[in-house]
């Protein structure tokens, strides 16, 4: 339609901004349904490999489907009652060390001493008076809503998981109708070049994730028995060792920098609450599994899962990482290599043909 008058011209425009900043808004507003969504169907996707190989192996597909929802509400049952319970003991055991042990001594002078004792060089004087100032000019009100805040952000949390977890158990279930689905939707001439490059996509992401998963299990297992079995043996004891294996497995989750921020945690909380040479010996271990991990169990577990160059997963885990947090940290990866996949197979194929 041509548009004449000048008029028109500006007020259908002026209709279209505010269409625009309503979409815009309305997508703001769902953003954290959005975000349930997507993780569930990330979650799907990782699933799915697992579906895949029963189905190869003769399963029906039906009962393979089932199997892996068993196992999943299997794990997830055993994460709620066996190892939330322990993790929430030895958090709150830590918070009373905390209350009685540790502030006490910084309050009392003898945590100073000790800082003194250790670091001659420090100016230790201007540190405590320092601490001090802060402590004395903290507004406990304050603190107080700052804990309920985190209380209520806690329970959110808890809510959004669960909301996740019964959305992971639908698009495990139905994820082949919803791909059906999708590519009725595409013109018939094109549907089989779109099929192949989404199955490729699916595939790359169910298989980043269950390597993800892979890694973290792995890390939260071995310093599981390190801190808790090993490091006894000789006479080396480690307090919160379950806390910290869990701990461990979490950091493991997040791309590039989760390992490494997990083995700073804890080794801080080990030199913290068990000092030397627990410190040490916790240091060491962490130091030389970052390298057993990045040069040999990670390249053997992510090897089939994505390909994609170093810079540009740190450029892709820094953008989603800002956009949507650490889930988007989290899909930034596979993101990233489908949108090369998509530059490799479509538009360089059509480049090269002009």
């Amino acid at each position: 339609m041509k548009i004449q008058n000048s008029f028109r011209l500006g007020l259908f425009g002026g209709l279209g901004v505010i269409v625009a900043i309503a979409i815009g808004a309305a997508i703001g507003s769902l953003s954290t349904i959005l975000t349930y969504v997507g993780a569930a169907l990330f979650l799907a996707l990782g699933l799915d490999p697992l579906v895949s190989f029963l189905a190869k192996h003769g399963w029906p597909r039906v009962l393979a489907i089932v199997a892996v929802l068993i196992a999943l509400l299997a794990a997830f049952a055993g994460l709620v009652f066996a190892l939330i319970p322990v993790v929430i003991d030895q958090i709150s055991k830590l918070t009373k060390v905390i209350q009685t042990d540790l502030l006490p001594s910084i309050t009392k002078g003898t945590f100073w001493n000790n800082v003194q004792h250790n670091f001659p060089w420090l100016d230790v004087k201007t540190v405590e008076t320092s601490y001090n100032d802060f402590v004395n000019g903290l507004d406990f009100n304050k603190i107080g809503g700052g804990i309920l805040s985190t209380g209520i952000a806690v329970a959110s949390g808890i809510a959004g998981a669960v909301v996740i977890f019964i959305l992971t158990l639908y698009f495990v279930s139905s994820l082949g109708s919803i791909k059906r689905g999708l590519y009725q939707l595409v013109p018939a001439s094109k549907r089989p070049g779109f099929i192949d490059i989404a199955e490729q996509i699916t595939e790359a992401v169910g298989k980043y994730v269950m390597g993800q998963g892979a890694l973290g299990l792995v890390n939260g297992i071995l310093s599981f028995l390190y801190l808790q079995l090993i490091l006894p043996l000789f006479g080396v004891q480690i307090d919160y060792a379950i806390l910290l294996a869990f701990i461990a497995l979490i950091g493991s989750l997040i791309p590039l920098v989760g390992t490494i921020s997990a083995s700073v945690v804890i080794t801080l909380a080990v030199w913290a609450f068990n000092g030397s040479p627990a410190v040490f010996c916790v240091l060491i271990y962490y130091a030389a599994y970052m390298q057993v991990e990045a040069y040999i169990i990670s390249p053997r577990i992510m090897r089939t899962a994505v390909s994609v160059p170093g810079v540009v997963v740190v450029i892709a885990a820094l953008a989603g990482g800002t956009l949507l947090g650490v889930l988007g940290a989290l899909i930034a990866i596979p993101v990233a290599a489908a949108i090369l996949l998509i530059i490799k197979q479509v538009v360089i194929p059509r480049q090269n043909a002009l």
